[in-house]
């Protein structure tokens, strides 16, 4: 498992890409066994992972009767949950990369973007501490989500941008990839997996939609609204 210390310089290395200058690759593994090593990336988003979930428990236990109790299976599925999150868009990343004769660019990609789940999966914790908290800000945290949300969108860009070149049609068409079926398979399985809450507000039910703490909307749950 890499050090903090490594875990450091990887940051750096990513910082120094998004602001443009390629010395950032050198400070980061990107072989094959770094590749794979930036799967360890799950292990340090995990504490943050854990946050997240403690919150998504607390939403989940509040639309149940007061008798209702959740064991540690809630915790299983959440956590089977994130590891699909995590694995089908790089699934999907390796098919695109294939089709477009990309392969070489494989694994910068994957490593970019596993190293960069780091740092979005501890803001989506904190965010998910507010709601914890059940501190009340009007529609300021629902705007400083959507910023983190927007900001991991344009961090990703920037990122493909320089693994790939200036290939815009190239890097629209990864971004979707790494992202959308994140977002699709995380509102699917939380409804098959039966951990998604539902709220009724009067006659309304208010449903309340995470992203995962793994791809960049990796970070894990989050809500859409504030109960109100």
């Amino acid at each position: 498992m890499p050090s903090y210390n490594e875990l450091q310089l990887y940051m750096s290395g990513l910082w120094l890409l998004v602001k443009g200058d390629a010395q950032g690759f050198r400070l980061l593994d990107l072989s094959d066994r770094g590749m794979m090593r930036s799967f360890w990336a799950f292990v340090w988003c995990l504490p943050a992972m854990v946050i997240s979930w403690v919150w998504w428990r607390a939403m989940f236990m509040s639309g149940l009767p007061d008798d209702a109790h959740v064991g540690g299976i809630f915790f299983a599925r959440l956590g089977m949950l994130e590891i699909l999150d995590w694995m089908v868009p790089l699934v999907f990343l390796g098919v695109l990369c294939i089709v477009m004769d990309l392969g070489k660019k494989f694994a910068p990609i994957v490593i970019t973007f596993n190293w960069l789940s780091v740092p979005f999966a501890y803001a989506y914790a904190i965010l998910s501490v507010f709601y914890l908290l059940n501190i009340k800000l009007g529609g300021l945290l629902a705007i400083v989500h959507f910023c983190v949300l927007v900001a991991s969108v344009v961090v990703l860009s920037r990122l493909l941008k320089m693994v790939c070149g200036p290939q815009p049609l190239i890097v629209t068409a990864m971004v979707l990839v790494l992202i959308v079926p994140d977002m699709v398979l995380s509102q699917f399985m939380q409804r098959f997996l039966g951990v998604y809450p539902i709220f009724e507000f009067g006659d309304l039910p208010l449903q309340i939609s995470p992203p995962s703490s793994s791809g960049l909307s990796r970070g894990s749950v989050h809500v859409n609204n504030e109960r109100g």
